[in-house]
């Protein structure tokens, strides 16, 4: 039987040619010569003599090779974006291929002799999506993105040292090369403050990754998955309450919504980045720059503002008569529990829209129109800015704006449906007492936040260049673990119920208490599980590293492969979906060195009503970040809207979150205290996780910006 890990490979030095070993075992695929491409047929021979491997992999030749005419139609060397439509139908179109190989070793041969054919970035991003809902492959462990294209997530001048690094130094005696705290701007640039949240390489490998797992183009049975819309709605919505804690806790007003599109857009960015398929810079934006009708005949993108208006117009017109008009002319209406998922699709302009040509694709060319603001007819030359591809958007600062008017659109919605009453939230007979935040070595009810130093490998992305690993060191925010206790009493019968545990600032930017209208947009989810409840008095506790909505700190940095499953085993598919996640060192907002005051909320709510029918699919779970990113092959853990209970305006007489409250709910004011410090790598990644004495001391530099 094959050895199915032989195909992740394909993965590895995205751009060297399939016949140079791969991987540090040197691991060769005996390619037919038929296989090899125009350029490489007539060196067949010479090539097995340069280029003889360690172990050998067989490939199968196929009979018939399917029409590959449309994802050709993409240079290999030319930037893929998903947000670009004919690009998207070419990543579609092979993805729709390769899943309908009828067999393993047919989908291993097919992958081969595309791999040397199509776009580097556009064949990684199709075969992932592939190997992940393939009932055949979902037991490979898929590498992180961030190794096979290291130049999306890190300061390019890294690159220049570690093929030095590489090529002098043997393996094993090579040092990390560290990255500038501070490399594409200063403080100068007031957004440049937060430039550690958006440059952070496990934020930008969730959004990527969520995107893989929830593409909006290609084979419908992979598209279609339940509930999508809704979740672009909430998953999007929760990075912006995120973004918004940080920016509170660094004493900056929050984002402001990106309205109009005839202004200049005062934020400037500068991304420091290469792209090493067009062997070019990533372009920047400069300060002040206004946004025009694109004309990119090439790349086959073409339309105004003034589209943008007319289907943010025919948007909110919909919203508010309650109903779409899809392609037959029929009215849909927006129901209260369905409206946000057929929202959702529609203005992400997924091709679950029910009516693309009237409502058009604002959010996907809203970021294209951003993308090209700096060579919007193509007369330069320039390739797509950052906000042109999902690896790289999260570190804009405009991304935050322009999320924040789609985000608008979708609490308009919200708006116009019925508000929870006192029913909607209790839960009879179930009240909870209190809730605190435990953690060794810091007084109750803070959060302990710091700076951390991590490892991760470049040499899967390193083309051409010796084998071996070569690792980058990062400095980004991190936590020390915590626990949650909570007290609830259940004056019933034995019962299951939903524990949501939300935390959201205390205090606006003018330093007086939210109101409860604003406040409830930006509550942040931490965790939501299940459990049961005795007779009596209840005491749980939970665990940081358990939340629904994170993934493993180990994932995002070194050694991703030591505290993986087999890949023969039955977690191992999961892992890989549940790779889609928020990273766990981002769990919790920087603070401040006086404490960041915020409310913790705990809610019980009933399990039964939360129950979803079918919600394990296959057997199969997720335990990372189902808030998130939903379950493998299963509908969404959780029947409430997400978001639940603040995603919808408050009922009458409801100014506070304590007038908001009922017994099964309980606030605490908690702290988040910053301390300027670094923590440098520990030495394994089952140690990674610090604890809250590496706060107070331990490896130690205090020459951190606060």
């Amino acid at each position: 039987m094959a050895d199915k890990n032989n195909i992740l490979y394909l993965f590895d030095r995205p751009t060297e040619p399939i016949f140079i070993g791969k991987g540090d075992d040197n691991v060769s695929f005996d390619v037919p010569t038929e296989y090899l491409t125009d350029r490489y047929k007539p060196l067949a021979s010479d090539i097995q003599t340069r280029f003889p491997g360690g172990k050998t992999v067989p490939i199968t030749k196929l009979n018939n090779i399917p029409d590959l005419s449309i994802p050709l139609g993409l240079k290999r060397d030319v930037p893929f974006s998903l947000f670009n439509p004919s690009h998207s139908k070419m990543a579609g179109k092979l993805i729709e291929i390769l899943m309908n190989a009828k067999s393993y070793d047919d989908l291993l041969s097919l992958s081969v002799y595309c791999r040397d054919r199509i776009n580097p970035y556009m064949f990684t991003y199709a075969l992932s999506v592939v190997l992940i809902h393939r009932p055949d492959t979902r037991n490979l462990r898929l590498p992180s993105h961030s190794e096979m294209f290291p130049s999306l997530y890190m300061d390019s001048s890294v690159f220049a040292r570690a093929r030095e690094e590489s090529a002098v130094v043997q393996a094993g005696s090579r040092t990390p090369i560290e990255i500038p705290h501070d490399y594409s701007a200063n403080n100068l640039d007031a957004e440049h403050r937060i430039s550690y949240f958006r440059e952070d390489i496990g934020i930008n490998l969730h959004h990527w990754h969520w995107h893989l797992v929830y593409p909006f183009d290609g084979p419908l049975n992979i598209v279609n998955k339940n509930r999508r819309g809704e979740l672009f709605f909430y998953m999007h919505q929760q990075i912006l309450a995120r973004y918004n804690m940080e920016r509170l806790s660094n004493s900056m007003n929050r984002v402001v919504r990106l309205t109009n599109w005839e202004q200049p857009i005062a934020e400037g960015y500068f991304p420091k980045l290469d792209n090493i398929l067009a062997n070019r810079v990533w372009p920047p934006r400069p300060v002040n720059a206004v946004l025009q009708n694109i004309s990119r005949e090439v790349e086959q993108i073409t339309f105004d503002i003034e589209d943008l208006v007319r289907w943010r117009d025919r948007i909110f017109n919909a919203i508010h008569s309650g109903f779409i008009i899809n392609t037959a002319g029929q009215q849909v209406r927006l129901t209260e529990n369905e409206g946000i998922d057929i929202l959702g699709n529609l203005i992400e302009a997924s091709i679950l829209s029910q009516n693309p040509n009237l409502y058009g694709s604002l959010h996907n060319n809203g970021h294209n129109a951003i993308a090209y603001i700096h060579d919007p007819d193509n007369r330069f030359l320039e390739n797509y800015g950052v906000m042109g591809d999902s690896a790289t958007a999260m570190r804009d600062p405009v991304f935050y704006r322009w999320h924040a008017y789609i985000d608008d659109i979708f609490q308009e919605f919200k708006a116009t449906i019925p508000s929870y009453n006192v029913q909607n939230l209790g839960f009879d007979n179930v009240a909870v007492s209190s809730v605190e935040v435990t953690a060794t070595g810091l007084p109750r009810n803070e959060f302990a936040t710091f700076w951390q130093q991590s490892d991760t490998d470049l040499s899967r992305g390193l083309d051409f260049l010796p084998r071996g690993s070569v690792f980058a060191r990062f400095t980004h925010l991190q936590h020390a673990p915590f626990s949650y206790r909570i007290v609830v009493e259940n004056n019933g019968n034995q019962r299951i119920g939903t524990v949501r545990i939300f935390l959201a600032p205390k205090f606006d930017e003018r330093g007086l208490p939210f109101l409860f209208r604003e406040q409830r947009k930006l509550f942040v989810e931490l965790d939501k599980f299940s459990t049961s409840l005795k007779r009596g008095r209840n005491e749980i506790v939970r665990r940081s590293i358990e939340s629904s909505v994170t993934i493993p700190h180990e994932i995002t940095y070194r050694n991703q492969g030591s505290n993986r499953p087999a890949a023969n085993s039955d977690a191992a598919p999961m892992f890989n979906f549940c790779g889609c996640g928020w990273p766990q060192n981002m769990l919790i907002a920087k603070g401040s060195s006086e404490g960041f005051q915020c409310q913790l909320f705990v809610m019980v709510s009933n399990g039964e009503i939360d129950q979803v029918a079918n919600a394990q699919g296959d057997g199969q779970t997720c335990d990372d970040a189902s808030s998130y990113c939903g379950v493998l092959n299963s509908r969404y853990p959780d029947a409430r809207s997400m978001g639940y209970p603040f995603d919808r305006t408050p009922r009458d007489g409801v100014v506070t979150l304590q007038q908001f409250l009922t017994t099964n709910m309980v606030v605490q004011d908690v702290r988040i205290r910053f301390s300027n410090r670094t923590v440098a790598p520990l030495q394994n990644a089952t140690a990674n996780r610090p604890t809250a004495a590496a706060t107070t001391g331990a490896s130690a530099n205090n020459n951190r910006r606060n």
